[in-house]
């Protein structure tokens, strides 16, 4: 009978400590549920190993971003409960970061048409939209470029600077586009008003650590990156080195013909910023004068097309500011509407007769 007391004793002990971890699962909700912590990790494998590699090669730049708006909320809902896929995190918010900026743009373009009208209020309240959408488009991108060094375990601060470890392409690229994500939100704030207060030590961060990567394979972008910089930041252009905006030229060349005109963006980029109308008349030239010839690197054209977009708002931009209006289709690549009639083949009418 004792023996039957104490086995009795056992069992109910046993039973108890069952119920209090099943209800300490219950009470733990999703942070302890291994159903979760299974998706998140497919989640995230899924997302770096086959939705990358396909949002890079889409030609729809509209669509990638809302990809980024949509997914971006979902990943990071799992890092709650597993690692926060830093490298895929790092895109999917460079593309809501560009969404952002698409509606940035939309403001700043209605600001320029109300100007040009002499249309004062309509002004004021789109100018003021536009600075609150690029001060969150600020926040968006550095938000970007945090999650690409953490990715990669870099402190871009660090003394020496020690290289990353990128196992691959797709690594050099998110590397890469984190550091143009950090200089792309240096200028929103800048045209916010400094509104989002991005701190401005990204940039010598970001020319450091472009040389990290291959120039000439990532046809002139990183050095484009870094005369950017320069251009901002003189002291930082090291003795002997070319003057910023032949460096720039020169990487234009190379992303024309590696199919990669991100180069062509920054130029542009750096034109408006820096007060160079001649410079900008050239890269939005160059631009459209290379589609006639580029052959556009499949694998990453994403990055091609969102190019593409940056130098069609810069043309829509002084197109607005001098005649009202967007740039026509047949003008993109000319800052006037009088048409070229050197060259004009015309018919000899006496031919029909």
């Amino acid at each position: 009978m004792y023996r039957l007391v104490i086995e009795t004793g056992r069992q109910c002990v046993a039973h108890l400590r069952l119920l209090l971890v099943g209800a300490a699962v219950m009470l733990a909700g999703c942070s302890a549920n291994p159903i979760y912590s299974t998706t998140g990790v497919v989640l995230s494998n899924y997302s770096e190993q086959e939705a990358t590699p396909y949002v890079m090669q889409m030609s729809d730049p509209q669509l990638a971003c809302a990809l980024g708006e949509g997914v971006d909320p979902l990943l990071y809902s799992f890092s709650r409960v597993t690692d926060a896929p830093d490298s895929t995190g790092s895109l999917l918010m460079l593309l809501a970061g560009n969404c952002m900026e698409y509606r940035a743009w939309e403001a700043e373009l209605s600001y320029l048409r109300a100007d040009y009208e002499g249309n004062v209020p309509a002004a004021k309240d789109a100018r003021e939209e536009a600075k609150r959408l690029y001060a969150k488009t600020a926040e968006r991108r550095y938000k970007a470029f945090k999650r690409a060094m953490a990715a990669y375990d870099f402190d871009p601060a660090a003394e020496p600077l020690e290289c990353p470890f990128l196992f691959n392409e797709q690594d050099e690229l998110t590397f890469l586009l984190g550091l143009l994500t950090g200089m792309q939100a240096i200028v929103n704030d800048a045209n916010s008003g400094a509104m989002a207060g991005i701190p401005r030590n990204i940039a010598p961060q970001a020319e450091r650590a472009a040389t990290c990567v291959d120039d000439k394979k990532w046809g002139g972008l990183p050095n484009a990156i870094r005369a950017l910089v320069w251009l901002l930041l003189p002291d930082t252009r090291p003795d002997l080195s070319p003057d910023p905006w032949v460096v720039m030229d020169h990487s234009v060349e190379l992303g024309i013909q590696k199919g990669f005109r991100a180069s062509l963006a920054l130029k542009a980029v750096a034109a408006e910023t820096f007060g160079r109308p001649d410079k900008l008349k050239e890269a939005i030239a160059e631009f459209a004068d290379s589609d006639a010839t580029v052959d556009v690197w499949d694998e990453y054209r994403l990055v091609d097309t969102v190019a593409r977009g940056v130098i069609q708002f810069s043309s829509d931009k002084y197109w607005t500011e001098h005649y009202g209006y967007r740039t026509p289709q047949s003008f993109f690549g000319k800052m006037s509407p009088e048409r070229d009639t050197e060259n004009v083949e015309t018919m000899n009418l006496d031919d029909l007769l």
